[in-house]
């Protein structure tokens, strides 16, 4: 037997099971909204992991192909790794869950989100994090939850809640809101250039949402939740705490972190912690959480002195940018480059042209995304941040910091129409402290504009963060933090966006919520300091999109023929298309629809590949003049080549005004000669004439 709990939830049905599958785990709830299944576990090791200074959480969101009945493409048949859009769902999940656990617990726990079903009416993300939540909370796991998440979209102007991917494919917003009870604890957003208070309508609307689905969590957890189990705790001992200020006094640790030089401040650190180590050489206890004990030192030190003496690390104002740097053109030979610097946070950002076939397919469970012609990448190697370790490839911060950029940029590119081309921008983090994502968001924009990329405004970004007190109203917002302020503080909240409107936001946070007013002071904050970095810096260095694309990216021309005759182009086997291709050196990619793009770096033989697929699909009339060569001598006349693939006859007698007896004795193979189309003969062959050319056409 199985206990079924159901609401209703923006027009559609919500039903969660409770022991009907998956009892080995510490908790397991099977999700259905609509037709779409989500199986949502967590369990948790039974004891710490030995070693760790940190909650060992592992979140996993796995799209089975069968949820929406496709064969997983490739030799191997079966799913791989996670795509993308799981590694970023993950995360999304993640954030509002993590700060809800013990900070003291290092047992091992995972939350896996297995989607068996997708309904195209019911996002299967907002199921997933909703069964963790559920799952999480009727288990014996230590937990102070539940959360909640409401995704919304916006129509003509209008909200909609938990959207259907439909919707979403043309909505003007994407927000993902998680709350507890009382506060909210994670935005994810993309956005049109959204103004300000109608994001924060938004929010405030997924919010009320959020809290009735935890009422209806709370009457799950009361009938079937488990007693949370007791756990080892990792706190750091308060006699060590006093011990070490004996040694090291507050005064002396702020002068320690009191520096806007990150590796001045570690140095100093250093000296710190050697310091203790010899002071507690004799007590092994104290020395093996050291590590953890003057982290928590410093992240105390550091917040005393922003909250209640509002003293920056760095000396700076609370809302005081760091220097700002920006220059464009610094690779040569790309097709776009710019860097942005940001106190010792720098960006360098590398655009790259190409034809819309080297866009990005995608093979998930969302009908309605196929393929992206813009891709953003962000990389951050060891040597950004002074360590040493080797390259693995991109994990999910990197992965999340380059969709986030990306998400950002996607409003004010350019259509296919506009501009034809596949765009893919690569952020590589040269040095960092702080907010690395925000700065790469900027080096894009420059970097496209250089480009010749004809983006319709530039876009910006920046981080604010937080540090609260013992109560709600005891805080203080902090612009543009750097990584000292985002180890300690609660909040990182980005924004990036035009000067007309947001167009995407990440928040994540260490605490258990923020009010209102928190949100409103932040989107406010970002908002000024992204004016002043768009008109100051960014608009100084480069104004808007150059005139053309660089000298060294392919030139890209599109033209639109009929559908119907995309076959003609094409030719048997691709027989004529192919003829073009070699004669000119372009590549010519064609869409259903007709539009066919002709990329290559010469615009003579641009410009003789379209006059070739043009005259392919013209409908041919009597009295058209063409100019063709002779690729074949019979008795009774000769075929003109007039375009690849294209020929039609003319007779012996419509070559010369006079009589000749041989073809030969006029024409050879490899002549050019221009014709006037005649109609069709009797066998439907284009018939030429060369002797009716009109004087002024030869």
């Amino acid at each position: 037997m199985y206990k079924s709990y159901s609401m209703e939830l923006a027009g559609r049905t919500l039903t969660v099971d409770i022991d009907r599958v998956a009892k080995q785990a510490n908790g397991a709830a099977f999700m259905h909204y609509g037709d779409t299944v989500v199986l949502s576990t967590a369990t948790a090791s039974e004891k710490p992991r030995e070693g760790i200074d940190f909650f060992p959480l592992s979140v996993e969101y796995e799209e089975k192909m069968y949820a929406v009945g496709k064969i997983p493409g490739g030799f191997n048949k079966r799913e791989g790794k996670a795509s993308e859009h799981a590694i970023l769902t993950s995360r999304v999940i993640d954030r509002p869950m993590r700060p809800l656990f013990p900070k003291d617990y290092r047992n091992d726990v995972t939350l896996n989100n297995m989607v068996m079903s997708v309904d195209p009416q019911c996002n299967p993300e907002v199921v997933a994090m909703l069964g963790s939540s559920i799952a999480t909370c009727i288990s014996d796991i230590p937990f102070d939850g539940p959360c909640a998440a409401t995704q919304v979209g916006m129509i003509d102007g209008e909200l909609i809640i938990n959207p259907t991917l439909e919707q979403n494919s043309r909505s003007d917003l994407k927000l993902t809101v998680a709350s507890t009870r009382e506060k909210v604890i994670m935005i994810e957003a993309g956005a049109n250039e959204v103004p300000e208070a109608k994001m924060i309508e938004a929010i405030f609307e997924a919010d009320k949402v959020n809290k009735e689905i935890i009422a209806f969590i709370d009457k799950i957890v009361a009938d079937c939740g488990k007693a949370k189990h007791s756990y080892e705790s990792c706190a750091v001992p308060e006699e060590l705490f006093a011990a070490m200020k004996e040694i090291v006094t507050p005064e002396e640790m702020e002068v320690a972190v009191f520096s806007d030089d990150k590796q001045t401040r570690e140095e100093n650190i250093r000296q710190v912690t050697a310091k203790l180590e010899g002071a507690f050489a004799d007590n092994e206890e104290w020395l093996a959480v050291l590590g953890e004990a003057v982290y928590q030192y410093q992240k105390k030190t550091v917040r005393k002195m922003i909250l209640k003496d509002h003293k920056r690390p760095d000396g700076r104002a609370i809302t005081q940018i760091r220097p700002l740097a920006a220059e464009t053109d610094i690779v040569p030979r790309v097709h776009g480059s710019a860097m942005f610097t940001r106190g010792q946070t720098q960006i360098c950002t590398i655009t790259t042209l190409a034809p819309l076939s080297e866009g990005q397919r995608l093979d998930g469970l969302d009908e309605f995304e196929t393929g992206k012609r813009y891709m953003h990448h962000y990389n951050f190697p060891s040597y950004s941040v002074g360590e040493t370790k080797p390259s693995r490839g991109p994990g999910r911060r990197e992965i999340g910091h380059g969709a986030l950029a990306e998400k950002a940029l996607v409003p004010v590119l350019p259509s296919e129409e506009e501009f034809p081309y596949a765009i893919r921008t690569v952020s590589e983090t040269f040095e960092s402290n702080g907010s690395t994502s925000q700065a790469s968001i900027c080096a894009s924009t420059m970097s496209l504009m250089a480009a010749g990329v004809p983006i319709k405004k530039p876009v910006a970004g920046i981080s604010c963060g937080l540090v609260t007190g013992e109560t709600d109203d005891d805080y203080i917002v902090l612009t543009d933090i750097q990584g000292l302020e985002d180890f300690f503080g609660d909040m990182d909240f980005k924004v990036a966006g035009t000067h007309d409107g947001i167009t995407a936001i990440q928040m994540d946070i260490k605490i258990h919520g923020l009010t209102r007013p928190i949100i409103e002071e932040a989107i406010a904050k970002t908002k000024q300091a992204r004016e002043y970095i768009l008109t100051e810096v960014m608009e100084k260095c480069i104004a808007g999109p150059r005139e053309h694309v660089n000298e060294y990216a392919p030139k890209i021309v599109q033209i639109k023929i009929d559908p119907e005759k995309i076959g003609d182009v094409v030719g048997q086997r691709g027989k004529t298309i192919n003829a073009i291709i070699d004669e000119t050196g372009v590549k010519i990619d064609i869409t259903d629809d007709g539009a066919v793009s002709i990329c290559g770096t010469e615009q003579k033989m641009m410009d003789k590949a379209i006059h070739y697929i043009q005259t392919i699909v013209t409908d041919y009339k009597e009295g058209q003049i063409f100019t063709g060569t002779v690729v074949s001598i019979k008795e009774f006349g000769a075929f003109i080549e007039f375009a690849p693939g294209k020929e039609g006859m003319v007779h012996i007698s419509k070559i010369a005004k006079e009589r000749i007896n041989r073809v030969e004795d006029v024409l050879t193979l490899g002549d050019e000669v221009k014709v006037i189309c005649m109609g069709k003969d009797k066998m439907g062959r284009m018939s030429f004439s060369i002797k009716d050319v009109p004087a002024d056409a030869k």
